[in-house]
């Protein structure tokens, strides 16, 4: 602790310092547990120190990627629950990394809070360093700031960035892709991190949270825990592929969609070609699309739909994937269109 660190006008203004203090002293051993061989830093440095491994990357390039969380957070706050939104927080950013072939290796978070609550702040980074457990990066730092008169009611933003490593010969490459490739799906835990404004608007949950408490036949489980639940981390599965046979692409299915993520991986002149009824759609958006009389384009234009990652491999390979992803399936095959992403 910095026992002679103390602001008695600061405090006036809201900010008491000590309590940044005893937040990091209570995370501490969270983010230890995440630390790797690369890292050569103890928390609480102004930066983070890695080596990085290189002696099996000739040619090494380092991916980045960043993201927050996103009005998912209201649901965290209307349940009082924060000890799994730093996996979310993780997964949008390690997800997008990966789809260039890239390990995760570091992670940073950054909390922005009203008041800063020691003992919330912790089960906050205990998601996090969660989250970089299951992505197998370190957390080697990040930033906690108070902001009285930002943030009302208890309510936080938390958002990350996320450094990964690839070998230059192995990113995939998506100008490879030909007519032909096959779609595999991989999929998703429920709704991730994106859509929540619409689903916010879809329960009114911003002036009826109490909904969050009703159990849903149809999702086992109460609306706010199916709303919780946690995003899938896809990192073992792709890089462990990626050993095996040849992926030309991957799409991370966040914010716009199957319409506008599928997309970002095809070259000019080619299509994903999509059977509807070859999507397995999770319940929770069965009952979204129901409860906001939501239109099928614009479900599959702003949710994942139950497909978090989508792999982009030859036909040869496609067995070979649905042998070692546990749970896909093909979802479609690349077609000559000048339309990007046609459901049928």
């Amino acid at each position: 602790m910095h026992s002679d660190s103390y602001s008695t006008r600061y405090e006036e203004a809201g900010v008491d310092i000590r309590r940044g203090y005893q937040a990091v002293e209570l995370m501490k051993k969270h983010v230890a547990s995440t630390y790797t061989s690369g890292v050569v830093s103890d928390l609480g440095g102004f930066g983070g120190l890695f080596e990085l491994d290189v002696k099996d990357t000739p040619n090494p390039v380092l991916v980045c990627g960043t993201d927050g969380v996103g009005t998912k957070l209201k649901i965290a706050f209307a349940l009082d629950r924060h000890d799994t939104i730093g996996i979310d927080c993780v997964a949008m950013c390690v997800n997008d990394v990966i789809c260039c072939g890239a390990k995760p290796q570091v992670f940073l978070d950054y909390i922005a809070l009203g008041h800063l609550d020691p003992a919330k702040v912790e089960q906050i980074v205990k998601g996090v360093a969660e989250g970089c457990r299951q992505a197998g990066c370190a957390l080697i730092g990040g930033e906690t700031a108070e902001m009285p008169g930002m943030y009302q009611g208890g309510e936080y933003d938390l958002a990350g960035f996320c450094t990964a490593l690839v070998d230059k010969s192995k990113i995939f490459d998506n100008a490879s892709i030909t007519e032909g490739d096959v779609l595999i799906a991989l999929p998703s835990s429920g709704v991730h991190s994106n859509g929540f404004s619409l689903v916010r608007h879809i329960f009114g949950l911003d002036g009826n949270s109490e909904i969050l408490q009703d159990v849903y036949p149809e999702l086992g489980t109460t609306l706010g825990e199916a709303l919780l639940k946690s995003t899938r981390i896809y990192v073992d599965e792709v890089l462990g592929l990626a050993r095996q046979i040849r992926i030309k692409g991957a799409s991370h299915i966040t914010g716009g969609g199957f319409y506008e993520n599928i997309p970002r991986s095809l070259p000019s002149g080619l299509g994903a070609r999509i059977r509807r009824s070859d999507v397995r759609v999770l319940p929770i958006f069965t009952l979204l699309q129901r409860a906001g009389s939501v239109s099928e384009h614009d479900m599959f234009n702003t949710f994942n739909m139950g497909v978090g990652m989508v792999l982009f491999v030859g036909k040869e390979d496609v067995r070979t994937a649905l042998d070692l992803l546990a749970g896909s399936y093909v979802l479609g095959e690349v077609v000559a269109s000048d339309k990007a992403c046609v459901l049928v």
